[in-house]
């Protein structure tokens, strides 16, 4: 089935994959490793203007944690499907495609997922990310300390599409923190967090919203 519009528009070019189609309701999944604040941001979201999109269901890589007792309080459905259970990580991440494709998503949020997602997911479901830094730079998991190591100025959040890389994918949005004299990597860490589920919130809704929900947000665009 169609991409919904906006979804097609926005995300790379390189493969086109299918799922379900669009309706006035978008389906949601977020795909989840820890204590799930991104996840509550979407959740909180929804409960305050249940509009263009539902979290349909959560995925995470580990059980035991946080995020998942986040869900489960909302009434969404949950799965965990743990890496060391498969051989292979092709395994699992067949398995995971699995797991995500049986809540018929027409958007995957990677929020807070710490597992680099191969073929079989990418080329099922669109997929985005928030990083906590200004991409493309200090991409991978120490985005934060690596902008301390610089001694940059200004440093913030980004939410991009998924591809095969480690945050490689096309920008959709970005948001900007100042680096503060006495900041540590905590301290830092935890303002640029305020600002990463603000955007997250803003960019599903703009995706949810239809064809012209992302219009000037990002160059990949062009006139929609």
């Amino acid at each position: 089935m169609a991409l919904p519009s906006a979804l097609t528009a926005a995300r790379p070019t390189e493969s086109s994959p299918s799922c379900a189609g669009y309706s006035a309701n978008v389906r949601v999944v977020v795909l989840i490793s820890g204590s799930g604040t991104l996840l509550q941001a979407l959740i909180d979201d929804v409960a305050a203007d249940a509009g263009a999109y539902s979290i349909v269901g959560v995925v995470a890589d580990r059980a035991g944690i946080e995020g998942l007792g986040r869900a489960r309080q909302a009434g969404i459905p949950t799965v965990v499907v743990c890496p060391s259970t498969y051989a292979v990580r092709s395994a699992w991440d067949v398995a995971l495609a699995d797991a995500v494709g049986g809540f018929s998503p027409d958007l995957v949020v990677s929020a807070g997922f710490m597992r680099i997602l191969g073929p079989a997911m990418l080329s099922a479901f669109p997929v985005i990310n928030t990083h906590p830094a200004l991409l493309p730079s200090f991409p991978g998991a120490h985005g934060v300390r690596d902008a301390l190591v610089h001694g940059v100025k200004i440093t913030g959040t980004t939410c991009h599409w998924v591809d095969s890389g480690v945050d490689t994918g096309p920008i959709i949005d970005q948001r900007a923190v100042r680096v503060e004299p006495d900041d540590d990597e905590a301290s830092l860490h935890e303002r640029i967090k305020v600002e990463e589920r603000e955007l997250l919130v803003e960019v599903v809704r703009r995706l949810a919203a239809g064809p012209d929900g992302l219009a000037g947000v990002s160059p990949m665009l062009g006139t929609v």
